[in-house]
């Protein structure tokens, strides 16, 4: 029998669960039972849909003191973002309840003159969810509320690090939903592949490389499918700034949370002398507190894993190899847990690994370029576009980046990192395949709009 076993970041020898990973019976299984609850759950009321999701929301609140201490141990997330994601999961789940009484269509004029012509929109049937361990409550919330909202029932498989999470949250909402209609399912590859063939519509937030798979697979049934595959954000700096302020949200953008956000900051781009900025940047970047992910002054705790330690650490080996400055940062963090210091590192080749490529860490780029036009070039030249954000004080310039860059969450004055759960999110590129996430588009995925055309009898 397979296992599923989670351990705290911080503390490897913590074990946080260890369970039987689901395997493709357990799967088929599930999926039917699935399948048996949705069509009446699809049937009831809007009222009681609604009364579900904010008795979820409700279980979701009382427990937030022991969802909060379960995410800071078994992600590493400091307890100040965790205690953030919680507030977050509840806002979901009473944001969708009320979604439940939004338009499902709308009426047309028939084509004769006569009769009835409308659409309508319907729920799919089984919504198979493959989540990240980064935000082990949010992002299965943020596809699952909306999933139930509309009359579906739901598969989920979280990443493994993140099993604990979605275990409990699935103790504290299930008992409000119809027997059946949600389960979690921990495994890995296999049981992954198997949530997805079991879908109606399936939603998937993690890596490129798993996410093309997914994607493929998806289509090849004629499935709809969302991929959310992470981002490469860049954060370009004009030089009519405030320096400190910049090089502050920046610097949080970049290393909170230890850098492991598709829409943390990669790569840093300062329009003429960086002189400032980068003495700014470095200066912020080197005091933020880094440590016990429990303790309150925490911004950057560790990673996820030993091998997510290594990749960031290789990542600094071959940037200097290939000329590059460590500025600040570069090195382990003494300790049981799996921490790096929060790194930034200049004169990297463009082609270089950390500037065309992901690596989730506390790691970034900075370089410098002699003008807008440069900027925003550079800004564009990889494969992702997810996040991206610009700062300064010229509205004209604001407004030619907003128009400009390669992405799907545009940030002027702002850090990259940071979701608006009532706004459309994804990407372009590389980055997402398929419709928008939350905000009203999630109707739109979850549902499939039908056409309806009643004539007059006898016509």
């Amino acid at each position: 029998m397979s296992v599923v076993q989670s351990v705290s970041p911080q503390n490897p020898d913590d074990v946080v669960v260890s369970v039987a990973a689901a395997n493709a019976g357990d799967v088929v299984k599930a999926a039917e039972a699935a399948r048996a609850a949705q069509p009446g759950w699809a049937a009831a009321p809007p009222g009681e849909r609604a009364a579900a999701l904010h008795a979820a929301a409700d279980a979701v609140a009382a427990a937030a003191a022991e969802l909060v201490e379960l995410t800071v141990r078994e992600v590493g997330k400091p307890v100040a973002e965790a205690r953030g994601e919680v507030a977050r999961s509840t806002a979901l789940l009473r944001y969708y309840a009320q979604q439940v009484y939004d338009p499902t269509g709308a009426v047309h004029e028939p084509s004769g003159g006569r009769g009835l012509a409308y659409t309508r929109r319907r729920p799919r049937g089984v919504a198979a969810l493959v989540t990240p361990w980064n935000f082990p409550l949010a992002i299965p919330l943020w596809k699952a509320a909306p999933a139930l909202a509309f009359g579906n029932a739901v598969l989920l498989k979280p990443a493994p690090p993140a099993t604990a999470c979605a275990l409990r949250l699935a103790e504290l909402i299930t008992p409000h939903l119809p027997e059946g209609l949600l389960a979690v399912l921990p495994g890995d590859a296999e049981a992954g592949r198997a949530v997805v063939a079991a879908g109606d519509v399936v939603s998937f937030t993690g890596s490129a490389a798993v996410g093309t798979a997914v994607g493929s697979a998806a289509a090849a049934r004629g499935v709809p499918v969302q991929c959310e595959m992470g981002g490469h954000s860049p954060a370009v700096v004009l030089p009519d700034v405030d320096v400190e302020s910049a090089a502050r949200q920046v610097a949080y953008a970049a290393f909170g949370y230890a850098g492991q956000k598709c829409t943390a900051t990669k790569r840093i781009i300062v329009v003429g002398d960086p002189t400032d900025f980068i003495d700014a940047f470095v200066a912020t970047a080197a005091a933020l507190a880094c440590g016990d992910p429990a303790a309150p002054e925490t911004v950057v705790g560790p990673v996820i894993a030993r091998a997510a330690r290594a990749r960031v650490l290789d990542a600094v080996d071959s940037g200097v190899v290939a000329g590059g400055r460590v500025l600040t940062g570069g090195r382990a963090i003494e300790g049981p847990g799996w921490f790096v210091a929060p790194t930034v590192l200049a004169d990297l080749p463009a082609e270089h690994l950390l500037n065309r490529e992901e690596v989730f860490g506390p790691i970034c780029t900075l370089s410098r370029v002699d003008t807008v036009d440069a900027a925003l070039r550079a800004a564009n030249d990889v494969r992702y576009g997810l996040a991206a954000s610009v700062f300064t004080a010229d509205l004209d310039a604001a407004l030619r980046f907003a128009d400009g860059l390669a992405a799907g969450q545009i940030k002027v004055n702002a850090p990259t990192a940071g979701v608006d759960f009532h706004l459309p999110f994804g990407g372009e590129r590389d980055s997402s395949f398929g419709g928008r996430e939350q905000g009203k588009a999630a109707q739109d995925f979850y549902t499939a709009l039908h056409t309806v055309t009643v004539a007059p009898a006898g016509r």
